[in-house]
């Protein structure tokens, strides 16, 4: 089945490439003009979750090392890590909202690089976002986030 997407907005930031310690990169997220009134009542909310293309990936790994930290992690399959190179390379991640300015969401911690084609944005609601009794593999605190 092929699905068709199209971008809502765009990422801008100074990021070209990017490893871990996202939290006090700042992003501006430029929503397409024709979406701006999807924006109403957003600004009563202090968190989102942007979902993104990346759009510079160009391979896929079915298994893979996660961050290349080679003796330190497994190699596991792909659908077991956060890494990019995915069969369809979606990101997705929760960021701070800073300010609203019209078409305009200025975000913290987002990781995602300049020019990164935006494809949804969802207010981060705890009713639907936080999951109880969550369980990670040990090495997940060996990566940098």
């Amino acid at each position: 089945m092929e699905i068709n997407l199209k971008s809502i907005g765009i990422a801008k930031n100074q990021e070209k490439k990017h490893f871990g310690n996202w939290s006090n990169v700042i992003t501006k997220i430029v929503i397409n003009e024709e979406y701006k009134d999807a924006l109403d009542g957003l600004k009563d909310y202090s968190h989102l979750i942007v979902i993104y293309w990346m759009h510079e990936v160009k391979k896929c790994d079915i298994k893979h090392i996660p961050q290349g930290k080679i003796n330190e992690v497994p190699e596991v399959g792909i659908f077991a890590c956060r890494c990019a190179e995915r069969p369809n390379p979606i990101g997705i991640s929760t960021a701070k909202i800073v300010s609203i300015d019209n078409n305009v969401i200025t975000v913290k911690g987002l990781d995602i690089i300049d020019n990164t084609p935006i494809l949804d944005i969802k207010p981060y609601t705890p009713q639907y976002d936080v999951a109880k009794d969550v369980k990670v593999p040990d090495w997940t605190n060996k990566l940098e986030y």
